[in-house]
């Protein structure tokens, strides 16, 4: 059941970019009136955007890790006028809550529940899912378990490489999002300032829209007051860190998962990602996967919607035009 439900533009709040010039493209998507809200699913509440019509053909969206739904906040209104779409902050990130022992697994069934508490599935036409770095991760083990409900699976440039090259990877720090730190208690900064400059990407890059790194920065912190201590601190909750066995083995099978789910799929990624590139490609089509569109945005890096807006935009629409239904 929903609650907290609000619809309409979002305030200057939202798009607050610091003194950075907002582009006329940007500005008007994010005056596209669309809804926010929270929805209970297996007793956490999940946040998340709506945009376009329902009983149009569904979309479902994710970010990536320590992110949250606004990276499709800029994304999602080019393609509302076609679809019904849904944006969400994955479990203990954003506005999310997180249940007890959440794991990959838990997270795929928590797509798949909220899905099905936004009436996703009850239309003729299966929800697609389009999802960034750590959420494709979490969207292609719900297609394992469910892909029959589902219309199709865009990756956007999930961490991919020969075995080799991931070993060494790991070695030298990489590891999959989140492995190999504490959870340790979220730092309070004493102004937005302090706590902004501590705010990086993962893997480091410099971004081609510096406006749209100030966006995703100021909507990954929150003004806290713990007992006389003000200040600013991280939205996310430090369990997110948590990983299993199983979840670590995930990460490794990646590529032989993906050439052998049977259901539609294709992956963007960025040309210049650290972590898919023309070699994760190559390997993925030695390992049969000849049927997959691979498609580059030229100039990205990993975290294209910070590189390359227009451009994924462009390979999100042509992707799901050659789908149709």
């Amino acid at each position: 059941m929903s609650e907290d439900r609000k619809t309409g533009s979002p305030d200057i709040v939202d798009i607050w970019a610091g003194d950075q010039d907002l582009p006329t493209w940007f500005v008007q998507a994010m005056a596209m009136p669309r809804e926010e809200a929270f929805v209970e699913v297996d007793g956490s509440k999940v946040h998340y955007f709506r945009w376009g019509e329902r009983g149009k053909p569904p979309l479902l969206m994710t970010h990536g890790f320590l992110a949250h739904a606004r990276c499709f906040a800029f994304i999602a209104p080019f393609l509302a006028e076609n679809y019904d779409i849904v944006s969400y902050d994955l479990a203990g990130m954003g506005e999310s809550e997180i249940p007890a022992d959440c794991d990959g697994d838990k997270r795929a069934e928590g797509m798949i529940a909220l899905a099905d508490a936004l009436d996703l599935f009850a239309g003729p036409v299966k929800p697609k899912i389009i999802a960034h770095s750590f959420g494709s991760g979490v969207a292609l083990t719900a297609m394992e378990m469910a892909g029959e409900r589902f219309g199709g699976l865009i990756i956007c440039d999930l961490m991919m490489m020969r075995p080799e090259k991931l070993v060494a990877h790991f070695e030298a720090g990489g590891g999959p999002p989140g492995s190999g730190i504490s959870n340790r208690p979220n730092k309070v900064y004493p102004d937005y300032e302090s706590a902004r400059a501590r705010f990086v990407l993962s893997p480091p890059q410099a971004t081609q829209e510096p406006f749209l790194l100030e966006y995703m920065a100021y909507h990954s912190l929150r003004p806290v007051q713990e007992g006389e201590q003000q200040g600013w601190s991280w939205k996310f909750d430090p369990m997110v860190f948590h990983r299993n066995e199983n979840d670590m083995a995930k990460w490794e099978h990646t590529p032989r998962r993906i050439v052998d789910l049977p259901h539609r799929l294709a992956i963007v990624y960025g040309e210049n990602s650290k972590l898919f590139d023309a070699d994760s490609a190559a390997y993925l089509r030695e390992l049969g996967g000849d049927h997959l569109p691979l498609i580059a945005i030229p100039e990205a890096e990993h975290h294209l919607m910070l590189d390359q807006p227009l451009a994924l935009v462009t390979a999100l629409r042509s992707i799901l035009a050659l789908w149709g239904e």
